[in-house]
């Protein structure tokens, strides 16, 4: 591809541990304690100092999540559970930052305030993440060019998500408060293989430093990508190097095939679908199918949509995948199944037969069925019509998460 006239803009975050005691305590940072104790809470979504109630904190306080935060003696405080004010910021820690800051050519604030991110995934028990800008206005000279370094802030790391079940998040404290270096980039980066080089060459002046900590989760990449006539996507959590490359020929990729599917449907004259959810249980009421037996099915047509869920947005992902996947992160359901699929693994070709006539849905059209609780299969639908209406505008400005085989999938 050519990526100046597809118009790349890229850049890239990192995010890197210092090898140090805590930046707000004097707890070790080791991640070798074990937990011996538990603290127990829920989210509670309260006005601001406008009297306003943050939206996104109360969608989450609604989800009616309970956190569960396990302790470690050596390895987290009062200071990580939120129940004693930070203390002076770790001095250490600052002067590894600072020498970081200088390396990049950044120019180093007069004064150094401590800030506030807002955080609402209980990850931190306060509710926000302490950080504070040590650099501005730096550089980089890479071999095909210099790249801008926006700032270099110091900052607490979040604590780390051990497992989840049900509605309930246990997290582990001792990663709370561990300090972070973030570095951010201009968007100068011009192809897959010059992202790659920023962030070895980012990552070499860290570790040249001798004291940040080495390691799979020590260090994250999030990249940062758009093209003309696309938008600006994130991509959270690029851990390997040799996989930042992919990351960003496959987002160029599938912005492109979105646009391109945009061109299409405009042509056609897509303007977006309403929702007209049916009930067609009894169709599948003798089917062989485990997926459908014993269930409520709901039926929706995507008209001239006929054979475009399997097109592909890059080498592994199709738009199929694309939808389902929006879909299981807005509802939390398990998915749907469409004709554009081969639906002699469900064994469900005969039942599609059926309901192709019954919903008058020609060759060109597509079909899907989700089969469940009827609140869940409802809800599901409307989010599958909300993301297929989304395409007559090409790409969403979204965050996304990084796969191990080089894709991203809908955060």
């Amino acid at each position: 591809m050519d990526y100046e006239k597809l118009g790349l803009k890229c850049g890239i975050e990192i995010h890197q541990q210092l090898d140090t005691k805590k930046l707000f305590c004097e707890c070790k940072s080791s991640m070798q304690d074990k937990a011996e104790m538990e603290i127990i809470r829920k989210l509670r979504a309260v006005a601001g100092e406008t009297g306003e109630i943050d939206a996104a904190a109360m969608h989450e306080f609604l989800k009616g999540q309970e956190f569960h935060y396990r302790v470690y003696p050596e390895e987290s405080c009062l200071v990580e559970a939120d129940e004693e004010p930070p203390h002076d910021m770790n001095r250490e820690a600052l002067d590894i930052g600072l020498t970081i800051a200088r390396m990049l050519n950044c120019e180093i604030p007069d004064e150094i305030h401590v800030m506030r991110k807002q955080v609402i995934d209980g990850s931190n028990t306060s509710g926000f993440q302490r950080t504070a800008m040590i650099g501005l206005n730096g550089f980089l000279e890479t071999q095909s060019g210099r790249v801008g370094i926006t700032g270099v802030a110091l900052e607490e790391d979040a604590s780390q998500i051990l497992k989840k079940e049900d509605r309930k998040v246990f997290y582990g404290l001792n990663r709370l408060g561990i300090p972070l270096i973030e570095i951010g980039t201009t968007p100068d980066i011009k192809s897959p293989e010059h992202a790659k080089e920023v962030a070895y060459m980012i990552g070499m002046i860290l570790r040249s430093t001798g004291r940040v900590k080495r390691g799979i989760g020590t260090i994250r990449q999030d990249i940062n990508i758009s093209i003309k006539g696309g938008a600006r996507i994130e991509i959270k959590g690029a851990q390997e190097l040799r996989l930042i490359p992919k990351y960003v020929e496959h987002e160029v990729l599938r912005q492109k095939n979105l646009i391109e599917i945009k061109e299409e449907l405009k042509k056609k004259g897509f303007t977006g679908i309403e929702p007209e959810i049916l009930e067609v249980t009894e169709i599948f009421s003798n089917s062989e199918s485990r997926i459908v037996k014993g269930k409520k099915v709901f039926a929706l047509k995507l008209p001239g949509f006929g054979g475009m869920l399997k097109r592909k947005l890059t080498p592994t992902r199709t738009l199929g995948n694309e939808l389902a996947n929006y879909v299981k992160v807005k509802t939390g359901s398990p998915g749907f199944i469409h004709s554009d699929e081969d639906l002699s693994k469900y064994k469900l070709e005969k039942e599609f037969e059926r309901l192709r006539k019954t919903l008058k849905a020609e060759e060109r059209d597509c079909i899907v069925i989700v089969a469940g609780e009827e609140t869940l299969s409802r809800k599901t639908l409307e989010c599958l019509i909300e993301r297929v209406n989304m395409l007559a505008e090409g790409v969403p400005k979204e965050t996304r998460r990084a796969l191990d085989n080089g894709d991203t999938e809908y955060m």
